[in-house]
């Protein structure tokens, strides 16, 4: 795991981003990551808000969260969390956050904490995929692919990440075939993160906004990063099923049903190794092309 100048490692700088500042009861304030970005990663405010709900909660954790991305976040401002504590139940506890910038709702997200209690189980199984020490690294890809890849993907490849990541399927990023709308990935956080599972929730809420909406695009022979291309998060929605640890491998199966309307709908199932189903994801985007 390198380091930056500032000995820290990317997981370092990931769980300081999350880390949020009270300004006051209800009211957070988070900053975003200097990378010359033209707008916000949405699993940042998405990780950040989470972070601010729980910090109104004890005792409980949160098992499903919807949000609506309602405009474009400035990196350069720092983002201000709204909290409104909705309802305390015996149960259940609600919160809605409002991440403000420049006065303006940017984004907004209910989120339902649950006291830990028992019931039925089942869940579906885990795809039959490669195991992730069975994959090439980042760095192998980097040293394979890099050079062929367009310029916008070779500097997001080229950063040291918080997220490391495992592909199941390589040609998606060496060839512009129109496949099936559906692909597996590996991830974790590329440190360790402490025990608590509040963050690593907040974690995976951060990674979950990666490589979804990439897979509606799969059936059109697209990147995220194509200039001729406006792509952007519209809502996300996730449920967390079970426990689990954020820094270690995860899979990330996804398929997208459906594109119309310069939308895609994409869904995901995220497993751990052993085949535990431990949270559902879903997401529609704008995929909207440019003249």
């Amino acid at each position: 795991m390198t380091k930056n100048k500032n000995n820290m490692s990317a997981t370092d700088n990931l769980i300081a981003l999350l880390n949020l500042e009270k300004l006051e009861e209800n009211l957070f304030r988070g900053q975003s990551p200097k990378f010359g970005w033209q707008r916000v990663f949405g699993g940042q405010v998405i990780g950040q808000a989470l972070v601010a709900a729980g910090r109104t909660v004890s005792e409980r954790t949160a098992h499903s969260m919807h949000a609506y991305f309602l405009r474009p976040g400035d990196p350069k401002t720092p983002i201000i969390y709204q909290v409104e504590r909705t309802r305390d139940g015996k149960s259940f506890t609600t919160r809605r956050v409002t991440a403000i910038q420049h006065g303006k709702p940017i984004f907004d997200l209910s989120v339902s904490f649950q006291i830990d209690e028992p019931g039925f189980e089942h869940a579906v199984e885990m795809p039959d995929v490669p195991k992730p020490d069975d994959l090439p690294s980042e760095g192998e890809l980097k040293s394979l692919f890099i050079d062929k890849m367009p310029d916008s993907m070779k500097h997001y490849w080229e950063r040291e990440r918080p997220i490391e990541i495992r592909l199941v399927d390589l040609s998606r990023y060496v060839s512009r075939e129109k496949k099936e709308a559906k692909q597996q990935v590996w991830f974790r956080a590329s440190g360790p993160i402490g025990d608590d599972l509040c963050l690593h929730q907040c974690v995976l809420s951060y990674a979950s906004d990666f490589t979804l909406l990439d897979t509606a695009l799969i059936a059109h022979g697209k990147y995220v990063f194509d200039a001729d291309l406006q792509v952007a998060s519209l809502d996300h929605a996730l449920w967390f099923h079970r426990p689990f640890r954020a820094d270690e491998w995860l899979l990330y199966s996804q398929d997208s049903p459906s594109a119309q309307g310069a939308r895609g709908f994409c869904r995901g199932s995220i497993f751990k190794q052993s085949g535990e189903l431990v949270a559902s994801v879903t997401q529609e985007g704008l995929m909207r092309p440019r003249p």
